[in-house]
């Protein structure tokens, strides 16, 4: 079997495309062989150790979280699924491992792939999909009528946050680059503002300021909230953290895996509902520079990368 993995912490220039025996599946678990996989910036932010505290020490280690694929076995205790289902689904962040032929996941991960979505769509699902939907209906319990503001509204996860937003009858504005501003208003967002953008133009407007980039200041983003509203941020970091755990709007956001949430997510895409654009796709064995050229340069922009195996 091959894999992308690291044996140190570090820059692109340590992924290695390399043999490995997958585990047998644990208890709970299930070893899935992979059609395809979708990279996401803490991919990278794994890989050069800013997660180490939460990923451990130990190597090598596989690299990617979103996967779709087929089960090839079940551990002990398995219920929901069987060898043959067609998934998709997340690993945890000490598991990564998607970029590869094969992958483990907890079964609570994992849920059934509709067959109105390809294996290249359903992996570009679980990270985004969940993060959006805990952040808009979870911890910013966004109702029909409030306004949302979603600083990166044409990112994965802001996209996704703009279109569950939306389908739960709030107003969406964000901010975006100025290229894709059409895009932007095509999705429904309004009002627009690109990137550097003076946040006195939009003062006191937003129930809930949504943070997908992490590039605005606590000052905009408060210029931005409503009285009572709240402010989410998805790009952690020791500060933000500190920040979080003090009274007041801000709070930092970590996808949680929910079998529910994603299942939900996951009849949304099959519906046609929730949209997440490919921007490429790209076999396995030629990964690597693409995924490089992906975390220094942003491209492809405007949609998702796909790993393909098998």
């Amino acid at each position: 079997m091959k894999r992308i993995q690291y044996h140190r912490y570090g820059g692109p220039e340590v992924l290695r495309l390399e043999d490995f025996e997958p585990p047998r599946p644990g208890r709970g678990e299930v070893l899935v062989r992979v059609r395809a996989a979708a990279a996401n910036a803490m991919d990278w932010k794994m890989r050069n150790g800013e997660m180490r505290l939460m990923t451990g020490r130990g190597f090598p280690r596989g690299v990617g979280n979103d996967f779709a694929g087929v089960v090839e076995a079940v551990g002990a205790d398995v219920t929901r699924l069987k060898a043959g289902d067609e998934v998709l689904g997340g690993t945890s962040l000490k598991g990564a491992g998607a970029f590869a032929e094969m992958v483990i996941a907890a079964e609570q991960t994992v849920v059934r792939k509709p067959v109105e979505l390809s294996y290249e769509q359903a992996a570009a699902i679980p990270v985004v999909g969940i993060t959006a939907f805990q952040a808009i209906l979870g911890k910013g319990k966004v109702r029909p009528g409030q306004s949302v503001f979603i600083n990166g509204c044409l990112g994965g996860v802001g996209r996704a946050a703009a279109q569950i937003a939306l389908m739960s009858g709030a107003s969406v504005g964000g901010s975006c680059r100025a290229t894709v501003v059409q895009e932007a208003r095509e999705l429904g967002v309004d009002p627009i503002v690109t990137f550097g953008f003076d946040p006195k133009q939009l003062e006191g407007r937003f129930d809930l300021v949504f943070d997908t980039a992490g590039t605005l200041s606590a000052a905009a983003a408060r210029t931005l909230l409503k009285p009572g509203g709240r402010i989410l941020d998805i790009v952690p970091t020791a500060l933000k953290f500190a920040r979080s755990a003090l009274p007041g709007p801000y709070q930092v956001l970590m996808g949680r895996p929910s079998t529910n949430d994603l299942d939900l997510v996951t009849r949304l895409a099959a519906q046609g509902a929730l949209r997440i654009p490919i921007a490429r796709t790209v076999p396995l064995a030629d990964a690597i520079p693409v995924l490089t050229e992906l975390e220094r340069h942003g491209t492809p922009k405007n949609g998702k990368l796909i790993v393909t195996a098998g």
